[in-house]
Order: C-alpha cells, then sequence, then structure tokens
C-alpha cells in the first residue's frame, strides 16, 4: 500500500479488490441464439431472421453481445427494423447487444434454412431455388452457354406452369409471378 499518498493508496485497493472479485458473469450466448429465434423478418412475418438466413453470429465482444446480420440486399429497408427487432427481445430478456451489420460475404438464398423455405411456401411465397440448381451463364471462346432457370412451383396448388408477370414483386427481392393453371398471382422470392 501507498500510505504517502491517499489516491495512489485507493487506487492501490481497487485494483486490489478487482483481482478478487468474482468475475461478472458472462451471458449465455446459446441463450441468445434461442430468444433470436423468435425475431421474425418485418416483411415476410412468418419466417424468422435465423430461418433467412439474416442472422449471422451471436459473438461476445470486449464483454458485449454483439449479433451479427447480414442484409438480403444492399439499402434493405428491413435493417433498421430488424436491428431494433433483436435489441428489444434482448432488453424484453435483461440482456443487452450490440447489432453490427456484415456487408461480406453478400448474402444469398443459399442461406435459408429448408424449415424456411417450407414457411415461405406455405405463406403463399415461392422459395428460391438454391443458386446450385441454377445454370449459370458461362461466356467461352465459342459461344454463350445458355442460361436456363429452374420452373416455378406454384405455392398454392404445386403446378409449374407459370409465368413471371414482372421482375419486381411486393419488395424488390420478389419478382411477381402467376400460375396459368390455378390463376393465382404469387411472389417469388428471387434466389441470388
Amino acid at each position: 500500500m501507498n500510505a504517502a499518498h491517499p489516491a495512489l493508496a485507493a487506487a492501490d485497493r481497487m485494483a486490489q479488490d478487482a483481482t478478487t472479485a468474482r468475475p461478472a458473469e458472462m451471458p449465455d450466448l446459446q441463450a441468445v441464439w434461442t430468444l433470436l429465434e423468435t425475431v421474425t423478418d418485418p416483411e415476410i412475418p412468418v419466417i424468422t431472421i435465423r430461418e433467412l438466413g439474416i442472422l449471422r453470429d451471436v459473438r461476445l465482444r470486449n464483454g458485449e453481445i454483439e449479433v451479427v446480420i447480414t442484409p438480403t440486399y444492399s439499402g434493405c429497408p428491413a435493417m433498421g427494423q430488424i436491428g431494433d427487432d433483436v435489441r428489444a427481445v434482448l432488453q424484453a430478456h435483461g440482456m443487452s447487444a450490440r447489432v453490427v451489420t456484415q456487408l461480406a460475404p453478400a448474402w444469398t438464398t443459399d442461406w435459408m434454412t429448408e424449415s424456411g423455405r417450407n414457411r415461405l411456401r406455405e405463406y403463399g411465397i415461392a422459395p428460391p431455388h438454391t443458386r446450385a440448381a441454377c445454370n449459370v451463364v458461362q461466356f467461352t471462346t465459342r459461344k454463350i452457354a445458355e442460361h436456363v432457370e429452374p420452373a416455378v412451383a406454384c405455392p398454392r396448388c404445386g403446378s409449374e406452369n407459370t409465368t413471371e408477370t414482372s421482375h419486381f414483386g411486393s419488395t424488390a427481392c420478389k419478382a411477381l409471378y402467376r400460375c396459368l393453371d390455378c390463376m393465382e398471382p404469387f411472389d417469388l422470392f428471387k434466389p441470388h
């Protein structure tokens, strides 16, 4: 102890107390993941941000919970609401978090879970095909490979006799289709 200077003596006592004090309780990251399973997409409320593939990571950074999300496309207007919803769910359970938007790697529909694809279909939105199912346009010195889109099945009747009526649907990440059998319009979540 430094008895000659009271401020130094107090600092010495605080340092000693800090080394003998119990560390603050660390949050259970699995519990955070479980809570975030309830956060739905504001534009498609039947699918969670984890099923959509937006929720990328939950980690501790300098003792603080950090939730990493990736937008479905640059400029997605729902990202602010998603960040607010993440913070609200955690605050309701006595936790605080910093929400970080990560742009790279860019989000892809391949990150959607199978349960998320099923929920979209049940809601009336055709889920995207995986990129592996789409033929990629390839440029060669001899010819251009033909780009063939997989058939889009109607989420209502299952028919593949469908047609795109507009490349832009109710949101920029969807296209508008119509089934030529049941004549119902529906959105396709665009694969990318």
